[in-house]
């Protein structure tokens, strides 16, 4: 067994990158298998992909839907999706070795390598985790040109709305030194009107969620161009308030007020933690600070698109290290009991707490799965967002004006 081929092999820097950059698109995988039988002395290798309700993780084959899934959360595959970290699992007949497959954060699924009974790993596994990232990257890319992996992640088919949403969200997480990000919608596979963005420069991060009213592709729509409006304007470099105005301005000229979007719209100072907000509508904002939840307040502005010309403006507030926020839609907070009492009244104070040593990027989905016991088994009336950001800031960053 080859442990860090040198030369033209994987092992040396940038060898694995260089075969995958080759592969067609639906051929990615296929080449890390003959990467790690050949060079690394595998019996063999599977890719699992995280499901749309990040809670199975489905096998990539060449024919979709025919293999199994098996469980996010428990298992070799879901202990190493979980953690973030290799799980190694020895048997009589061989050893596997389960590596997430994640890239800036973004937890896409897992790799499992098998190796044959007796195999010494050694130093493999630094190695084999380099095969896992280097496939992460590659399947971003592979995804503009083939629906093969984006199949994988289905256990059922979804419907337009859904796909609609799914393909306009830049991830489910993401991790930078400053902060750790985690997102999820659900139902997953019939999601329509929520929605969430994010995009980091060098000195800031963006975060937006949005609750698009109506339902099925027509709320889908007017998500998609909110969202775009919103996009538009920050690469063009506007500030803010002017982010918003842009985009309520395209929704009125488009649905003249019959159709409105709610929006929180926030920006970060990577280097101090003072945030700007523009809060237009039903999206919430909560904070984890030491051991207290509660609802960051926030003046209330007009939704995108209700009327002409309506203009925005900006709050601040600063967040600390060791902060966590929460994002809702009203998917969430106003779920009610059977008791007809509000899940952002009590209960939602509780599960935060409850998920505090959970890392965002698991955060959403433990407080979504939730709301179905909250509500006594009632079908949902809405769509459900959560997003969860924990606040690491920067060494030396400022807290003067925090509150």
């Amino acid at each position: 067994m080859t442990e860090g081929v040198r030369g033209e092999g994987v092992g040396s820097g940038g060898g694995v990158e260089r075969v995958l950059r080759a592969a067609a698109p639906h051929e990615v995988f296929e080449e890390v298998r003959g990467v790690l039988i050949r060079d690394h002395g595998a019996a063999g290798a599977e890719l699992l992909m995280a499901d749309y309700a990040a809670a199975r993780l489905r096998p990539v084959t060449a024919e979709p839907f025919t293999a199994d899934s098996v469980s996010a959360y428990n298992g070799g595959e879901g202990r190493a999706f979980g953690a973030q970290e290799a799980h190694v699992v020895a048997g009589e007949d061989g050893t596997t070795v389960h590596l997430p497959v994640t890239v800036r954060g973004d937890r896409l699924g897992v790799l499992s390598v098998r190796f044959a009974a007796g195999v010494p790993l050694g130093g493999l596994l630094g190695p084999l985790q380099d095969v896992a990232d280097a496939l992460a990257h590659e399947i971003l890319v592979a995804d503009r040109d083939t629906d093969f992996f984006l199949q994988a992640r289905r256990t059922r088919r979804l419907t337009l709305a859904a796909e609609m949403q799914w393909q306009l969200l830049p991830g489910r997480s993401c991790s930078r030194p400053e902060y750790d990000l985690g997102a999820q919608l659900e139902p997953a596979y019939a999601i329509f009107g929520d929605s969430f963005d994010w995009s980091a420069s060098a000195d800031h991060l963006t975060l937006t969620v949005n609750n698009g009213m109506g339902e099925g592709v027509e709320a889908a729509l007017l998500t998609s161009l909110a969202v775009s409006a919103l996009r538009n304007a920050r690469r063009a470099g506007l500030g803010l308030a002017d982010q918003a105005a842009l985009a309520d301005q395209a929704l009125y000229g488009h649905y003249q007020g019959h159709r409105h979007l709610s929006m929180l719209l926030l920006r970060f100072d990577l280097d101090t933690g003072e945030v700007e907000a523009v809060d237009a509508g039903s999206p919430r904002l909560w904070r984890l600070r030491g051991g207290t939840v509660e609802p960051v307040a926030l003046e209330a502005q007009l939704p995108l698109g209700m009327f002409e010309d309506t203009v925005y403006t900006c709050q601040r507030f600063t967040v600390l290290p060791g902060d966590r926020l929460l994002l809702l839609s009203d998917g969430v907070y106003d779920v009610l009991s059977p008791a007809g009492e509000p899940y952002g009244a009590r209960a939602l104070t509780r599960a935060v707490m409850n998920t505090r040593l959970l890392p965002p990027a698991q955060v959403p989905k433990a407080l979504l799965e939730e709301l179905p016991g909250y509500r006594g088994g009632v079908d949902a009336a809405d769509d459900a967002m959560v997003v969860c950001l924990d606040w690491h800031g920067r060494p030396g960053a400022g807290t003067d004006g925090a509150r």
